[in-house]
């Protein structure tokens, strides 16, 4: 078993993590020799080793920060999807209320309508009536 197939055996990676080559690279550079460990290199030649491992450093770090980035990207667009949904259901629920009171508002405005056709004929009706009243009172007087 070679020593990645252990370290991944030891140290499972779950979830949205490194990729298979991102892993090769952190091993490559944990099996690699310190600058210490090389005493047979020259300055420059552990410079140009310490510049390269920054910058393999400083790639996978902002390979990471992407992800992250990424991951958070998408938890908003689907916390903003939820919402959507939650509002659509709303503002459907609105909507059929105001149909619904908007209905009961015209079949009352209708009966407002009726009632007052038959107030006018009550009135018109009980006018009449107070005429007559009248004049049969007038007529009995002068008997």
């Amino acid at each position: 078993m070679s020593f990645a197939e252990a370290v991944q055996l030891e140290y499972p990676v779950h979830g949205p993590g490194f990729t298979d080559n991102e892993i090769q690279e952190l091993l490559s550079l944990l099996q690699s020799p310190s600058p210490s460990q090389n005493s047979g290199s020259s300055g420059s030649n552990q410079e140009v080793c310490s510049i390269d491992e920054r910058r393999r450093r400083r790639m996978l770090s902002n390979r990471e920060s992407a992800r992250r980035s990424r991951w958070r990207k998408k938890r908003h667009f689907e916390d903003l999807t939820q919402q959507l949904n939650r509002l659509e259901i709303v503002n459907r629920e609105l909507k059929n209320r105001l149909g619904s009171i908007l209905n009961q508002s015209h079949v009352l405005w209708r009966e407002n309508d009726r009632l007052v056709l038959e107030s006018m004929a009550l009135k018109a009706r009980l006018s009449g009536l107070c005429h007559a009243l009248v004049a049969v009172n007038a007529m009995q007087k002068s008997q």
